[in-house]
This record gives C-alpha cells, structure tokens and sequence, in this order.
C-alpha cells in the first residue's frame, strides 16, 4: 500500500518522520499516512516525493523503479559472488527475485532481473527457466540492450553445450548471433569479440575446424584493428591449442609469442600456464625432449599458485614425458592421479584429459601388463567415440589397435 512503500522509502533513505515531514507536513500527519490511516492530496503526495528523492509515480506504484533498483543492485552483487564464497546463491537469488517477478513488464531493471532469474533457475534446475529468459530477451530487444540480449544468446548456447550437444548449440548461437543483428542497429566491439569467440570454439566443438579457424582469426584482426585487449588471452589460447593439436608449427608459434606477451604484459598467470605447458607438449610429442620438458613441468608442480585444471594437465604431461623416459611405473601413478573435472565439456579440452588412458595403456604394455594394457587402452577409445576426429582421437584408436591381440 501507498504508506508502505513511503515508510520503506524513508527507512532506505534513513530519514526520520520529523526529516521527511519538514515544514510541509506534521509529524502527525506522515505518521497516519504511512499507516494508511489517512490519504495524503496530491500536492502533499508531491511533497513526500521530493523529500524521498523520487518521482510521485514512484510512490503510486505497487513497485517502485527505484525499489527494482535496490533489487537489482543487490541481485548483481549476489550473482557475482563466487560459488565457493556463497554456495547457495542461486536459491538466495530466487528467494529475492521471486516477489517481483509478476511486476517485472517494462524497463531494465525488470529485464536484467528475469534474465538473472531465469539463469538462477536453470541452475537450479528448476523447469520454467526458458520463458523468463524469452522475456528477458524480448525485453532487451525492445529497448535495444545489444550486449545483454547477446549474453542471452551465448547462455542459451552454453545450455546444450554443457550437455555436449554441441552441433545444436553452435546453432542456436548462429541462429540468435541472425536475429540480434536484424533487429539491432549497432553492436557494440566487445559484444561482437563475444560472439565471435564463443562461434569460434563452437565450430571446433564440432570439428568444422576450417570455419573455426576463419571466426578465430578474424576476431583477432577485429580485435587488432579497434586496439580491444578484451577476450585476446582466450583467443590466443585456443589458437595455439588447435595450431598444436594439429601440429601447424608457423601458427602454434605465433600464437605462442602473441600469448606470452599478453601474458607478460598483463601478469596473468593462466596465460603463461597454457603458454608453458604447450611447451611441453611441443617438447614431448614432437621433439621428444622428455627432460627439457620436465624442467618446464615441475617448476610449476611444486608452485601452490597454479590453477587447479591446468595442474592437472601438466601432471598428466608430466606422466607422458616420464613415458618416455621409460619410467613407466612412475608415469602411471601420475595418469592416476587425474580426474576428468565435471568442468571440462570442450572436445579439445576433454581430449586432454582422455588421452592419458593411451598412455596409461602403453606403460601397461611395457610392463607386460598386458590386460590393464587392454583395458586402458579400450576406455580411452570409448570416451573419444564422441568427440570429432582430432589427431588425439586418432593416436587413441591406433593404441588400442596396436594392443588389442584380437585383430581381423
């Protein structure tokens, strides 16, 4: 009611009745208004309004723009927490949402707060999610909210993504990626990186590499030419990655240097990981120079700063260069020590922790164990079965082949 929100809008404003009431009202009178015990005309109404700091429409709304403003204020902070820093924050964000959400029909305040809602409720797992996020997105549209109706967009990909339904997810983003620039007139340069980075790793989720190739690389001469340093690590990575997955010696050292100096430059310490472990990679694969990339590998093992995932993939590399020493009791315990994170759903990311069972296999062969042998080599044929055909993919196949007795 009118003298609910007039109290709650003082309290906010950490006003007193006396404060509020000045000299165009008594005490009194605010007092029996804000208990709804008496109306106030229009012009007292207009004076309250401007000793709150807002407009009367404020005030005769069931819920005020600046009341929404307070929600969303605290609705972005929430959703910004880390997971580990507040564990239940998706329910905390329904709980504050929910109340709102029938009065949520115009401005941004009403659509960032569905958008939020319905991502909470996805996470959540709650059914429902999809047409808050219709309305969210119409919203957008409507007002012209360019970058937000793109985040949308690349979220609704990311849905089938994390299910591994990569092929609909690529078009589902190419299909939005359609109808945002149809009906916008200007997208603004980090919204296109965003697009394009996300389409990038799409199309190498399904193996198109060559159209992957073209997005990545015209996003970083987009990037080049309007001076945008916004997504240039991601980019980076993903192109010395696929330059070493492929074993494209000219790119995977372009993108090498280009990541290194982002990462000197800006101190990013995840850019110099990825940077140093392909390195190694490089090392191990190619070169077979298992010692020189140990002494890559475990100067950042015994570091307690390095990310949690790419320590994993340097212990599993680490278990490959001990391979190929020879020491292959000790390479197995290492491949042992890894676990496929929950995390992980990009196929070339996924090939990375895969492979191990192929190693794994071969130390098994050595020793002349010859049913772990087997079986290593057979788990790791099964979870590439999936996954687009990457040399990794090939190197699995070849492996169980090679260890497989029975043979056509």
């Amino acid at each position: 009611m009118l003298g609910d929100r007039i109290r709650k809008l003082r309290k906010q404003k950490k006003l007193t009745l006396e404060a509020l009431a000045g000299q165009g009202l008594t005490k009194g009178m605010l007092s029996l208004i804000e208990n709804n015990k008496a109306k106030p005309s229009m012009e007292s109404l207009a004076y309250i309004a401007e000793g709150l700091g807002v407009d009367v429409a404020d005030l005769l709304e069931e819920v005020s723009p600046f009341e929404l403003r307070g929600v969303l204020e605290r609705a972005e902070k929430l959703y910004n927490e880390k997971k580990d820093k507040e564990a239940d924050k998706y329910q905390l964000l329904l709980t504050l949402i929910e109340p709102y959400v029938r009065y949520l029909t115009q401005g941004y305040e009403a659509a960032r707060l569905l958008d939020i809602y319905s991502r909470s409720l996805y996470e959540e797992k709650i059914p429902g999610w999809e047409g808050f996020s219709e309305q969210a997105a119409s919203m957008y549209d409507e007002m012209n909210v360019t970058a937000n109706r793109a985040q949308i967009a690349i979220f609704r990909s990311m849905v089938k993504f994390i299910d591994h339904d990569y092929s609909n997810a690529l078009e589902i983003l190419l299909s939005e990626r359609r109808e945002i620039e149809s009906n916008h007139v200007y997208m603004d340069p980090m919204t296109q990186v965003d697009l394009d980075y996300t389409a990038a790793i799409l199309h190498f989720a399904v193996g198109d590499f060559e159209a992957a190739t073209q997005v990545m690389e015209n996003a970083i001469a987009f990037s080049t030419k309007h001076r945008i340093f916004y997504r240039a690590d991601d980019l980076y990575r993903i192109g010395a990655g696929q330059a070493m997955m492929f074993s494209d010696k000219e790119k995977r050292e372009l993108y090498l240097r280009k990541l290194k100096q982002y990462g000197e430059f800006a101190e990013d310490l995840l850019s110099i990981l990825v940077h140093d472990l392909i390195v190694a990679m490089t090392l191990n694969a190619e070169n077979h120079e298992y010692t020189k990339a140990l002494e890559i590998i475990d100067q950042y093992l015994e570091n307690p700063k390095v990310e949690e995932i790419v320590e994993s993939l340097y212990v599993i590399e680490k278990g490959k260069s001990l391979y190929g020493l020879g020491e292959y009791k000790e390479a197995i315990l290492h491949f042992e020590k890894v676990e496929t994170p929950s995390t992980t759903h990009h196929p070339f990311d996924l090939s990375l922790f895969y492979i191990r069972y192929s190693y794994k296999a071969l130390c098994h062969q050595e020793l002349g164990e010859l049913e772990e042998a087997l079986e290593s080599a057979k788990m790791a044929v099964e979870n590439f079965d999936s996954l687009p055909d990457t040399p990794f993919k090939e190197f699995a196949i070849n492996t169980f082949e090679k260890i497989n007795p029975v043979q056509e």
